[in-house]
């Protein structure tokens, strides 16, 4: 249904004038508007009601995504850590001579370059 158009609401007010009659007519347009009145304010409150309710809900409701958030974020942590560069504690100097004094480990096994440990063949 669309609108209502000119002829529409001109045949409308020949009917209610020729049910309701000249005097009455006036009363009840009085009545209508007070009653669309009535009707259109009831539907504001109703409306900004229903929006200051659904900004009470809201409200909460992102805090909780915020600490949901978070906590998904705290366990991804301590799952799976992102993993640091590490160096042991050696610049990258000491580490190239780390590389160097544990491949002549490898290839000379009898021989120790700790000064703290002293040279000791291995027994067969």
């Amino acid at each position: 249904m669309g609108q209502l158009g000119f002829q529409e609401l001109l045949i409308i007010f020949i009917i209610a004038l020729l049910v309701f009659g000249p005097k009455k007519l006036p009363e009840l347009g009085k009545s209508l508007g007070k009653g669309l009145r009535e009707f259109k304010r009831a539907t504001e409150d109703l409306k900004s009601n229903w929006e200051d309710h659904m900004r009470d809900i809201e409200e909460p409701l992102k805090d909780a995504r915020k600490d949901l958030e978070e906590t998904g974020r705290e366990l991804k942590q301590d799952f799976h850590p992102t993993p640091e560069p590490s160096n042991n504690g050696l610049s990258p100097e000491g580490k190239d001579s780390a590389k160097e004094s544990s491949t002549e480990s490898k290839e000379s096994p009898e021989k120790s370059h700790h000064a703290e440990e002293p040279a000791v063949p291995k027994e067969k």
